[in-house]
């Protein structure tokens, strides 16, 4: 618009400025002839001046309509973008409106609603006073079953702990120990609380009293061995005096048979009497060898038994005995409590036979059958590490390195038809007797 102006202003400036000129020029060819045609051909220059004035003009016009036009056009683009961002926030504005209508709750739907949270507010409190009742009076049933249960419960251990502790022996101790972790588990399994120090004091009960059991045991077993002893030392005093008086009478049989030899020969020698004063001499030194024996009381024999039909291969019999005769422990070793007789692999004769034993027994202390029995025999070994025992503690001896085992290779090897022979041939010669062979109780005599 200000370009239109000032071109309007320009024309009309310009209008005037030719006017006067104009007028000058005529009143100047009016008063000046002589200077027409220099001032005509100076107007032609102005017109000339003026008509590139006016295309320059018209230039700058129509270059100023152009930008007008462009800047409008960009104007109305811009207004147009306005206009499209400012219906899309009007309807922004228009949604958030209804939201916000949408929203709105009356005063009278506010006073109800106010209401209504108040009924709920009081159903709320009384619902919660009941359930703290209820809480409460759950509690206390609950403290009720807990004391219930832990009564219960500590019975049911004191009652277990006692039979566990009641049915003891120096046999079942790790028996014993599982039952009592299966007891502490059921009685943690229904809640009752067991403490580890309450355990670890149960366990230390239960091995107190499994001591007094093993020691209450071999109380009863060293009075039974005592007993035992005993007994053998009667049989081996009544055997001694048996074998004295035999060899007193021999000995009074060859005194008499000589003295009358001698009465007979007159003083004469003869092959007989000399025969006879030996055969006195051998008897006499019998009489002394039987009182040294009687009078020694740890000389007796250190025997090594096997039995592979009962026992297996690798295991070991090692024991003493002070009979005169030791074969008769090993017969009674024997008898109806195994199924097949032992085998001797040595038998070893000397004084001190319980040190022998001893020693044996503690040279292979870990390799015991039966662990919770010290007092039994049985030893996993080979008769080489026995023999290299017996040879360290004793001196080289006799031994038999291969069991015969006879009764229980050829039972293995009898057919049906040859056992069912040797079964009917005892069945008829022991009608009275169920077992076949007596059976030993009590303490075995060694």
């Amino acid at each position: 618009m200000l370009y239109i102006v000032i071109f309007c202003l320009g024309l009309i400036g310009g209008a005037g400025c030719v006017g006067l000129l104009v007028f000058t020029k005529y009143k100047a060819l009016e008063q000046q002839r002589s200077y027409q045609e220099d001032k005509e051909r100076k107007l032609r220059q102005a017109e000339d001046a003026l008509e590139a004035r006016k295309s320059e003009l018209e230039g700058q016009v129509k270059n100023a309509e152009d930008e007008r036009r462009r800047e409008h056009q960009k104007a109305q683009e811009e207004i147009e973008s306005r206009k499209g961002e400012i219906e899309k926030k009007a309807n922004e504005l228009d949604a958030e409106r209804k939201a916000f209508n949408a929203k709105v709750i009356s005063y009278e739907a506010l006073e109800n609603e106010n209401v209504m949270l108040k009924r709920d507010l009081q159903n709320i409190d009384v619902t919660m006073r009941k359930m703290q009742l209820d809480g409460e009076q759950r509690d206390r049933r609950q403290a009720e079953l807990d004391r219930q249960v832990d009564e219960l419960g500590r019975r049911y251990l004191k009652e277990n702990v006692k039979s566990i502790s009641s049915s003891l022996n120096s046999k079942n101790f790790a028996a014993s120990k599982q039952k009592l972790e299966k007891v502490i588990e059921r009685c943690r399994g229904i809640g009752l609380e067991i403490s580890q120090e309450e355990e670890d004091e149960l366990y230390a009960d239960l091995k107190a009293e499994y001591e007094k059991v093993v020691r209450a045991e071999l109380e009863r077993e060293e009075q039974a061995r005592i007993k035992a002893q005993i007994r053998e030392e009667q049989k081996r005093e009544k055997e001694i005096e048996r074998q004295l008086k035999e060899v007193e009478r021999q000995r009074e049989a060859i005194q008499a048979a000589l003295d009358k030899a001698l009465a007979e020969a007159e003083d004469q020698h003869s092959a007989e009497i000399e025969s006879l004063r030996s055969r006195l001499e051998e008897a006499e030194a019998a009489v002394e060898r039987t009182k040294s024996q009687a009078e020694m009381t740890k000389s007796g024999h250190v025997y090594v038994l096997s039995n592979i039909g009962s026992f297996g291969d690798g295991v070991f019999k090692i024991g003493m005995t002070r009979r005169l005769d030791p074969t008769d422990r090993v017969k009674e070793l024997g008898d109806a409590s195994v199924p097949f007789p032992f085998d001797v692999h040595m038998m070893i004769s000397c004084d001190d036979a319980p040190t022998l034993e001893n020693a044996l027994h503690r040279a292979f202390h870990t390799r015991r059958l039966n662990r919770m029995n010290p007092r039994k025999e049985f030893f996993h070994a080979d008769i080489e590490s026995i023999r290299e025992l017996v040879h360290e503690h004793y001196g080289e001896v006799d031994y038999v390195a291969d069991p015969e085992a006879l009764e229980y290779y050829q039972s293995q090897e009898m057919s049906e038809e040859d056992a069912e022979y040797v079964e009917s041939l005892y069945a008829d010669s022991e009608d009275g007797d169920d077992d076949g062979e007596a059976e030993t109780h009590g303490a075995p005599s060694r």
